[in-house]
């Protein structure tokens, strides 16, 4: 079925950042503390569908106290990059991808399903308007973060019948500006972060909300992370904080790289999914499985398990170098990051910022 052209209505801003205030930002932009010059927004509302597309300057939301949202957290967003490339031109990395979870996030919570193809418009129009936002230097990139929430006013516990779509941007340094650093991490034997049935598959704002004292607890344990169990038995591996995880297994011609299998209660990580493909293009053997505690804790100790990392939007890929729980601590490989997950780590990056070629479509040219 075809979705109906939303039209959408352009609003710049008459009072945009100064090209040289931008440039200052852009010399050191941090990750998620400056934002651009300009938002997209959408409403849905019952009976009339979407509507009031609008491109407008970033501006504060005005907020009844009584939002649904505010109460019943019907609320998802997602997160994905606009590279610079090297002709000067701008391209997201699988944004249909981005825009497919949404859509199952949104299910999940009983809101709306924006159209893949407005989702990926929204995104483009955007970032077109605000194109001297994308930074061009190393591993800089612009975050762009759609998300959307619950419009209604009222304290009934149901579905909304009105919801605002909001797509913002930000412009982000490297990650890693000093050099790739392992991180530590904490096994969560207390916390969960999704059950059965649960949330875990989609990406809404209460994982994290709940993810949030298992981080505290990592922190005081003097660990950078916190990894996620399984609610059951707590024993098998799930994520890294907000992140997948995977395991090198073995050495040389007989590596195999896996990653614990989506069960329902892990996020289908797009940056999981790119990796799997780059590794079996790379020549590595590649599984989803699933890994309990003290597998990883023997794999490290007789060396069948030789790195582990954790891949996300943000991050791209981290290594993980340390581990601690109630009753084990180790060190993975040499505690430093190993040589295939700095391969795997160059070979997306250099696809996504337009350093090497596009064999399966990933980039979304834009300008």
């Amino acid at each position: 079925m075809t979705t109906p052209p939303l039209a959408f209505d352009l609003k710049p801003s008459a009072r945009p950042l100064s090209d040289a205030d931008r440039a200052a930002v852009l010399a050191d932009p941090g990750f998620g503390r400056h934002f651009t010059d300009h938002m997209v927004t959408i409403r849905w509302t019952e009976g009339r569908g979407w509507h009031d597309a609008q491109l407008q300057p970033y501006a504060p939301l005005q907020m009844d106290p009584a939002n649904m949202t505010l109460h019943y957290a019907q609320s998802i967003f997602e997160g994905l990059k606009a590279y610079r490339q090297p002709d000067g031109g701008v391209a997201t990395f699988r944004p249909e991808e981005n825009a497919r979870r949404f859509q199952r996030s949104a299910r999940r919570l009983a809101m709306p399903e924006l159209p893949e193809e407005i989702f990926v418009e929204a995104i483009d129009i955007l970032v077109r308007q605000d194109r001297a936002w994308v930074p061009s230097e190393g591993e800089q990139s612009l975050y762009i973060r759609p998300f959307m929430f619950a419009a209604e006013v009222g304290l009934g516990v149901r579905p909304a019948n009105e919801y605002l779509f909001i797509v913002i941007a930000s412009p982000a340094g490297a990650y890693f500006p000093g050099g790739i650093k392992p991180v530590s991490v904490w096994l969560s034997e207390e916390y969960v972060r999704a059950a059965p049935g649960g949330t875990g598959e989609a990406k809404c704002a209460g994982n994290y909300a709940a993810s949030l004292v298992a981080q505290a607890e990592a922190a005081g344990h003097g660990c950078d992370q916190v990894v996620w169990l399984d609610a059951v038995e707590r024993r098998w591996i799930e994520e890294m904080g907000g992140m997948n995880l995977y395991f090198v297994q073995g050495t040389g011609d007989d590596t195999r790289i896996v990653t614990p299998e989506l069960t329902g209660t892990l996020l289908p990580g797009i940056t999981r999914l790119s990796l799997l493909q780059i590794a079996e293009d790379l020549g590595y053997a590649t599984g989803e499985v699933r890994l309990t505690t003290e597998d990883w804790r023997r794999g490290n100790a007789d060396g069948s398990i030789s790195e582990v990392f954790a891949c996300g939007t943000a991050a791209v890929i981290t290594p993980v170098g340390s581990v601690k729980s109630t009753s084990a601590s180790w060190t993975v490989g040499d505690g430093g990051p190993g040589p295939v997950t700095s391969r795997l780590r160059e070979k997306l990056l250099a696809i996504q910022t337009g350093d090497e070629a596009d064999p399966h479509g990933w980039r979304h040219r834009i300008l």
